[in-house]
């Protein structure tokens, strides 16, 4: 049985000698020291080598890394089929969409392999071998070494080892450092990117609760979309082509139809994106004040105008959505990490570690040498980040808020060029080009009077929210000539620019003109950002050392103060495996949350024509039918979503949930509402994965697209 803790107990990764079994993101290489006789005492019936092997296949050949690792996937069937989230396949399912072919509203199936879709820059990654390099790394590096010069010893010894282990093949070879720099890792991976739609249900399933479900239990949510790696007819990765045959994987994971129960084993394969569970007191009191503080007041007004533009037309709610769903997804996620991390008085229990620390190492000179300005390094960086809110606050309203100064920042290099338009006519030429190249997608997807709209209401945000020293020059002239009126700015911008209009642009390219972007506001007030958020950037560069030394010491030592302890590593994109069980919790006093969903439950949801809530016809009538199939649950329903108590993050979405016999058995796709501190502290009690049950995604497939193809195409264990 899972060991439960009192609240008071939270963070007992650094507090005592054992990691809880369902905490922790490991990379799989490493199972067979740290974690496989617990998983297997826990219902794993699998080795080590048959979860991570270099010399045959194994579970990781099945797993891949969406777009560098902004979502996960897996392997389904020996011809490259994959299944990932609706979210995670959203951008191509909407770029794909048109009112005339509504795949948001109305779903995508590919009935044949001439229909599957191509995605150009969408990629998967296959992770080929991974090798602890920390030895090498760290041979010519000594204590007594600035934090400048030991960099450049790390980076060099690096850069060779990840030469030598490219060599003449067509891998992909990177370096992450763990522990804050104190362990490195060199991975091996294979990209493909030749990545086709296969196959989304309606946005009505897919994406059933929107935002206001979204990290809320319990879910019912049919949350995945399909797609299907192709490679050129030599099985190596190659660019799109006709020509191009399905690629055949080294492992592709078997589906089971037996359901889950509570206490089931289950382990998440994926990438999770970034956590920071050795953050001292000052990093999360400056999340919570700065990090979040900046994506929630941003986000909340940049959502409301988005949405707006949204409700006015179907073209609307199609360009939009995509951009809509990804900056909402943080906005919740934010305000539900403040309440949490304050809720469990996360930093009382990171400053109750820290005195502990402080104790251990006085008591001992060496350790006082070695580690005792760690703690004063970190509080030392955190007592000065006005330049680090103005970073937060600058990337959040003028970088990702309004799209045109980025936009336009993308001629920068071009303006560069024609300074010698004779000299650089090849480059102006082959640059243009470039820029042609993705005009089309870009203007597509854009509606310039909602930029205009977003502009002026965030570029008064930032101005609120920071000092004049931090504000552009632009901002200036928005006093003086504007008398602070940004809708009167704003309103001026988009007059006096080529960038909020397709045909305007792709003239200028045709013709390129220093005059013309000298005399362009959207392009010299671009120019005036960015050169402000480097110089912000520049200063903060300055006094990173600190903070960098801060923690690297800090948690060396913590990792010396408890040597018996299996530590495991922050999340950094790279694969990891966690492993739990199948649970219940309770959220708060009286109330008790069972580990799964049924189908029941989508239609007592149901609100007809909402955004959120709203039941296609087909679907309904389905459920209402009770025509499970083999799908049902011994109990006769069609269970819908299941929790367990594996830890993940960004990153994980559309990871495998795989029983103790390495079958799939769901799709990881959130978290819980009541963990939401999860990314710096892992609550025992309270944290939940939230996953689409994988025999309501083959019912979906069959019985409500009638693709049952795909299902012939997999192996289904009953």
């Amino acid at each position: 049985m899972i060991r439960k803790i009192k609240l008071l107990l939270l963070l007992t990764v650094f507090t005592i000698g054992t990691v809880v079994a369902d905490e922790g993101m490991w990379l799989p290489s490493l199972i067979h020291k740290l974690n496989i006789n617990t998983m297997q005492q826990m219902g794993c019936e699998l080795s080590a080598d048959d979860i991570y092997s270099i010399n045959h296949s194994s579970l990781k050949d099945a797993i891949v890394a969406l777009d560098r690792g902004s979502c996960t996937a897996e392997v389904v069937s020996k011809d490259g089929l994959l299944l990932t989230n609706h979210h995670c396949g959203f951008g191509e399912i909407q770029q794909h969409s048109s009112v005339e072919h509504d795949y948001l509203e109305d779903g995508f199936w590919a009935m044949s392999r001439e229909e599957e879709l191509p995605n150009p820059g969408k990629t998967v990654t296959f992770l080929v071998r991974v090798e602890d390099v920390t030895a090498k790394v760290l041979e010519n590096v000594n204590d007594d070494m600035t934090e400048e010069a030991r960099d450049k010893a790390v980076n060099a010894a690096l850069d060779k080892l990840v030469k030598e282990a490219k060599a003449d093949t067509h891998y992909e070879v990177y370096a992450r450092d763990f522990f804050n720099s104190n362990q490195f890792f060199l991975f091996v991976t294979e990209t493909f990117r030749d990545v086709r739609l296969v196959g989304a249900p309606p946005q009505a399933l897919g994406k059933f609760g929107g935002d206001t479900d979204n990290w809320m239990w319990p879910r019912h949510t049919n949350d995945f979309s399909m797609f299907r790696i192709y490679c050129g007819p030599d099985g190596k990765p190659a660019d799109y082509s006709e020509d191009n045959v399905p690629y055949q994987p080294k492992h592709f994971l078997p589906i089971s139809l037996k359901g889950v129960q509570e206490g089931d084993f289950a382990m998440v394969f994926g990438y999770p994106g970034r956590t920071s569970r050795y953050k001292t007191s000052y990093g999360i009191d400056y999340t919570m004040k700065v990090t979040n503080t900046a994506r929630i007041v941003v986000r909340e007004k940049k959502l409301e105008i988005i949405a707006d533009y949204m409700a006015s037309s179907q073209k609307a709610k199609i360009q939009y959505a995509s951009k809509h769903a990804s900056s909402a997804n943080y906005y919740k996620n934010s305000i539900g990490m403040n309440q949490a991390l304050t809720k469990l008085k996360v930093i009382d229990q990171k400053k109750a570690l820290e005195n502990q620390f402080t104790t251990w190492l006085n008591a001992d000179p060496a350790r006082k040498a070695k580690y005792s300005e760690a703690l004063d390094l970190i509080k030392d960086y955190y007592s000065d980040v006005e330049n680090d809110k103005a970073r937060e606050f600058m990337t959040e309203a003028l970088l990702r808020g309004p799209e045109i100064f980025t936009f336009a920042n993308r001629v920068k290099p071009l303006m560069e060029m024609l300074k010698d338009p004779v000299g650089n006519k090849d480059r102006i030429e082959r640059y243009s080009d470039f820029l042609k190249a993705m005009t089309e997608s870009y203007f597509k997807d854009y509606d310039a009077a909602t930029d205009q709209k977003l502009t002026a209401a965030l570029m008064e945000v930032y101005a609120q929210e920071n000092k004049a020293i931090f504000q552009p020059a632009c901002y200036q002239v928005i006093q003086k000539k504007y008398k602070g009126d940004y809708d009167k700015f704003a309103e001026q911008l988009f007059k006096k620019t080529i960038f909020d209009n397709q045909e305007e642009y792709l003239a200028f390219l045709d013709n390129p003109s220093l005059k013309v972007l000298e005399k362009d506001m959207a392009f010299q007030t671009a120019v005036e950002i960015f050169d402000k958020y480097n110089q912000i950037r520049e200063a903060i560069d300055t006094r990173s050392d600190i903070l960098k030394k801060g923690q690297r010491l800090f948690v060396a030592g913590l990792m010396e103060m408890q040597p018996d302890k299996k530590f495991y590593p922050d999340a950094n994109s790279t694969m990891r495996l966690t492993y739990g069980k199948v649970l219940d919790y309770d959220p708060r006093d009286g109330v008790t949350y069972k580990y799964y969903t049924t189908t029941d439950g989508y239609l007592e949801k149901e609100i007809p024509g909402d955004y959120e809530f709203n039941v296609p016809a087909r679907m309904k009538e389905l459920l209402l039918a009770k025509d499970y199939g083999q799908y049902a649950d011994a109990d006769g329903t069609l269970h819908a979503c299941f929790i367990t108590n594996n830890d993940i993050t960004g990153g994980n979405s559309g990871s495998p949930v795989i029983n103790g016999k390495g079958e799939l058995i769901g799709i990881a796709f959130d978290g819980n509402w009541e963990a939401m501190s999860g990314d710096l502290a892992f609550e025992d009690n309270l944290q939940r994965c939230i996953n689409v049950d994988i025999r309501f995604v083959l019912w979906v497939i069959d019985v409500y697209a009638g693709a049952d193809h795909l299902i012939e195409e997999m192996e289904i264990i009953r």
